[in-house]
């Protein structure tokens, strides 16, 4: 999607993304090793009873499904972080999770009429429809300024 195509209120979904047991270990063990997401046996004596996916991976999903739906085509570049991000319950193998992206607000920058700027809201939801992130995001979008905009016919 193009930045002109965003607008407040809009709904995007995507999914479902289903996580293998191999790839949280991956995962994990790469970038998150902690017991919980390395140690099968010891993750079932744990309060999760079993093993559990890093947040940070669960992000990564998230990110991914707002590729394929969304960003894959269009001006993005940089996000300059997030304003919250809550894991509320954990993934596990074999989830099979879908996004729900709500468009926050969609305005171009006063001081760089070049910057668009995207606030959106991304929620994972796992098969059972239990939500395992909630998070607020920003994406920045490189444009044509604005008068170039207008007169290509570009929504902006």
């Amino acid at each position: 999607m193009k930045f002109a195509d965003f607008y407040a209120g809009q709904v995007i979904e995507a999914g479902p993304y289903v996580l293998t047991e191999a790839e949280l270990l991956q995962f994990a063990r790469a970038y998150d090793p902690q017991w919980f997401h390395v140690d099968a046996q010891a993750a079932a004596e744990s309060p999760f009873g079993g093993l559990i996916a890093s947040g940070w991976h669960t992000c990564s999903i998230a990110m991914r499904l707002v590729v394929e739906a969304a960003l894959a085509g269009s001006e993005s570049f940089a996000s300059p972080g997030l304003e919250h991000v809550r894991w509320p319950n954990p993934v596990r193998p074999g989830d099979a999770l879908r996004l729900v992206a709500d468009v926050i607000e969609v305005r171009r920058s006063e001081k760089r009429p070049t910057l668009g700027i995207l606030r959106w809201r991304w929620r994972l939801f796992n098969q059972r429809e239990l939500m395992v992130l909630d998070a607020e995001v920003t994406s920045l979008f490189k444009l044509k300024p604005a008068d170039q905009a207008t007169e290509s016919g570009d929504r902006t």
